[in-house]
């Protein structure tokens, strides 16, 4: 017996509020306090705060559940009112406050039942109710949330084709979606882009006239792109960081002579001696191989699988060979800096047409969207609510399910932008993709041990290396101490919940060939803390850094084509000026381009920062203090990384924290 004082916490969102009925039921361990109606004169409207009293007329014992349920009001019975509900917060009549976290929506007639915010393993759950509404839980999270099968070799997805489909658990708020549809139909309009046609491109002057308010490094890019050194600087610092590596060896297919580059290295070294002292990188393409190309307004496109060598002294990386096809022969020439204006130029066009699609489908959609799907869906699936690790990452899946969907029916489908505007297209898109998931390992998404296997550790001005590893090592003190803190060693072992989650990300993730290198099982705290990590750094920092600078370093269209609609040049010295442009994408395309790299790089107005998480999932003090020491440490880096930019003509901003989302959102 007793009366307890409910707090109930309604979202803020547009629509978050309802005009329903709202009955509560106190679950304790020896009874509950059976289904009371909150009485009030007012809706439940949004960002609304209401207290009420809830009188049990039998001891309850320990409150450990709380059951809401909506039902219709007589005067409204055919509004379909759904409701978010934030948070309730009880006071027993001993004074104790107990959070129930809910942060989802409800709908009419639907019985919610939630538990108290203590983040507790299986193995720690011992009191009968709370087991069985784990089991329930999990139950249904698994009817709710399925596999599909997008394409063989390929990581499997959420069973969905619209937002709308997805459960209410974890929806779109209405101002996210909406906001998401508002721009993608006015990029045209916010770009003054006139509407496209079908022509050829007659000068780059008129590549330069089409947008009138360009940002700071649209304009550098324009203004720079032609440059060798610029050209090489994008390989450290632009939208792809991620494929250049050191050579300490000559490929056999990259007969590249000593002869051929002696003119670009200093005095009398050889190529042999600077690959001796690790100056000498390459770039290879080799996934792109013997791809046939689209066809776009009835035209053939062309795809090349180029290698590209660059020698990095005095603080400067510059291209030193450019080789357009992997197999050495005639026809296949090696294009050097010596070489006419054009025909160097268009070589590294060539290579900038390949760094399109290595970067907006291996290292963008593959290795964040489609990976962070991947955590998503086994996260809903196998751990429950009460989970700590399940507390931890949820807000790092934070509207990758919808985004997904939405790129999926709007990018990649067959009548997407895709189809409509690369050379790729989509049946070699899915070939591609294939090739780069069989590619995909452990240690390349761990930027620590990806920086070591590609040899980059020293090379100077690598920005993304230099903020990404102090990103790693923040989040993984954070990981580690939160680990440490629900699990020992034995505990790890023991948790079958944890088992069972990494089980469907290898198995779903298309992540189990052994030379993958992706655990089978966790034995100890320090191999969970490392994978948690590399799930949040996949899903935040990775995800911003081939993200956030799309329409920067992609909207001028020379510096990042989609598309080439002449084949790679089979000898020197016959490109023109004028066939530069006739290869490059014609006015339609580029226009259309701009226009959703635009769309992929826009932040939303509701987006939640790296180490912003205004949802209260926990209540004890640890995590409470971590999370706190979590931001703190963001901060730090916010203005070291300020600090290091305020002296660079082009300053490095993807990977500082106030531009790191939680999660993949966009």
């Amino acid at each position: 017996m007793g009366k307890y004082k409910i707090k109930i916490f309604t979202g803020t969102a547009l629509g978050a509020g309802t005009s329903n009925k709202i009955y509560m039921n106190l679950i304790g361990t020896i009874s509950n306090s059976g289904p009371h109606k909150l009485k009030t004169l007012t809706t439940f409207w949004s960002g609304s705060k209401k207290t009420f009293t809830v009188e049990s007329q039998s001891n309850i014992g320990e409150l450990l559940l709380v059951e809401v349920e909506p039902k219709k009001r007589s005067l409204m019975p055919y509004v379909d009112d759904d409701w978010f509900c934030s948070k309730i917060i009880v006071t027993t009549p001993e004074g104790v406050d107990v959070l129930f976290p809910c942060h989802c929506w409800v709908s009419r007639d639907e019985k919610l039942i939630l538990r108290h915010s203590i983040a507790l393993l299986k193995t720690q759950d011992t009191v009968p109710q709370l087991l069985a509404h784990r089991q329930e839980n999990l139950k249904k999270r698994c009817q709710e949330f399925k596999w599909s099968l997008y394409a063989p070799g390929l990581p499997h997805t959420v069973l969905a084709t619209a937002p709308h489909e997805l459960p209410l658990e974890v929806r779109f708020s209405f101002t996210r979606e909406k906001e998401f549809q508002f721009t993608a139909g006015v990029a045209f309009t916010k770009l003054k882009l006139k509407n496209p046609l079908n022509g050829t491109w007659s000068s780059f002057e008129d590549l330069n006239g089409i947008l009138s308010k360009k940002p700071k490094t649209y304009e550098y890019v324009e203004n720079n792109w032609m440059t060798d050194e610029f050209f090489a600087y994008q390989f450290l610092n632009g939208l792809n960081p991620m494929i250049i590596k050191r050579c300490s060896k000559l490929p056999e297919k990259f007969p590249v002579t000593n002869e051929m580059v002696k003119g670009f290295l200093p005095g009398t070294s050889t190529l042999e001696s600077e690959m001796k002292k690790g100056n000498i990188f390459i770039c290879d393409y080799e996934r792109l191989r013997d791809l046939e190309g689209n066809e776009i307004n009835k035209k053939k496109q062309y795809l090349a699988a180029p290698l590209c060598l660059l020698f990095s002294t005095q603080d400067k990386l510059m291209p030193i060979a450019i080789q357009l096809n992997q197999q050495p022969r005639p026809g296949n020439p090696i294009f050097l800096p010596s070489d006419s204006e054009n025909d160097w130029m268009l070589a590294k066009i060539f290579v900038r047409n390949a760094e399109f699609n290595e970067h907006e489908l291996n290292f963008h959609l593959l290795r964040t969207h489609l990976l962070g799907e991947v955590f998503t869906l086994a996260t809903m699936r196998n751990l429950p609510s009460c989970h700590p690790l399940y507390k931890l990452l949820i807000p790092h899946t934070r509207y990758t399910l919808q985004i997904n969907i939405l790129a999926r029916n709007l990018l990649i489908s067959e009548d997407g932008d895709f189809p409509q505007f690369t050379a790729i297209g989509n049946e070699s898109m899915t070939t591609f993709l294939k090739r780069a998931a069989s590619s995909l390992t452990y240690s390349s998404l761990c930027i620590p041990d990806d920086i070591k296997e590609r040899g980059l550790e020293t090379i100077p001005n690598y920005f993304y290396r230099d903020d990404g590893l102090e990103l790693w090592d923040i989040i993984y003190k954070f990981v580690s101490g939160f680990v440490s803190h629900y699990y020992r060693d034995q505990d790890v072992k023991e948790d079958n919940e944890l088992h069972s989650w990494l089980t469907e990300i290898r198995e779903n993730g298309f992540l189990e060939q052994s030379e993958a290198g992706f655990p089978k099982s966790f034995s100890n705290v320090k191999e969970l803390a490392k994978f948690v990590t590399m799930v949040i750094f996949t899903v935040s920092g990775q995800h911003s850094a081939v993200n956030s600078g799309q329409f920067e370093f992609g909207g001028f269209m020379p510096n990042f084509p989609s598309t080439l609609r002449c084949p790679p040049p089979k000898q020197k010295g016959e490109t023109t000026r004028d066939s530069v442009l006739e290869t490059l994408p014609d006015i339609s395309t580029t226009i259309n381009t701009i226009a959703i790299v635009y769309l992929l790089s826009q932040e939303s107005t509701d987006r939640y920062l790296l180490g912003y998480y205004p949802e209260e999932l926990f209540s004890e003090e640890m995590p409470l203090k971590l999370m706190a020491q979590f931001r703190s440490a963001l901060q730090d880096l916010e203005m070291k990384i300020d600090t290091r930019n305020k002296k660079l003509v082009l300053p490095y901003t993807y990977l500082n924290p106030r531009n790191v989302d939680n999660s993949v959102a966009i």
